[in-house]
């Protein structure tokens, strides 16, 4: 299987807001940067769809190794949020709907079809990708 090292990150302005999201793809000796954004979204959103749009963009199941500095994203499944989630029916454990379900239902789709470890890093700290990742992101604000 393919080892592929993915960088990702969200950003917005306001929150809600306009925003936007970065991702850094690493295989071997190749790097490809992806970024989009949204008129009208939120940071956690922007967070989600950077994993959501690099994941996507393999073209065959990988091991991928996911550095992200949303402690959201990465806890989820670190911490078995995902899992907790689909057994309470997509409700928190203060009994709220979950947010962001479709994008949680896609990720998780995706993360069966790669193996996927999760990575926390600190944000705006000295992670070179995890920078480029924030300016990549920032860049595609609307």
């Amino acid at each position: 299987m393919d080892k592929v090292i993915i960088y990702t990150d969200g950003a917005c302005s306001g929150n809600p807001g306009p925003g936007g999201w970065g991702a850094i793809l690493i295989y071997n000796d190749s790097k490809k940067e992806l970024s989009g954004g949204n008129s009208n979204t939120t940071n956690n959103i922007m967070e989600m769809t950077a994993v959501i749009e690099a994941l996507k963009i393999l073209k065959r199941p990988c091991e991928v190794d996911l550095y992200s500095d949303s402690a959201y994203v990465v806890n989820a499944f670190l911490q078995n949020w995902v899992k907790n989630w689909i057994k309470n029916n997509w409700k928190t454990s203060d009994k709220k709907d979950v947010k962001n379900k479709e994008l949680w239902l896609e990720l998780i789709e995706l993360t069966k079809i790669h193996k996927v470890t999760f990575h926390k890093v600190k944000g705006h700290a000295d992670n070179d990708l995890n920078n480029r990742c924030d300016e990549l992101a920032r860049n595609a604000i609307p």
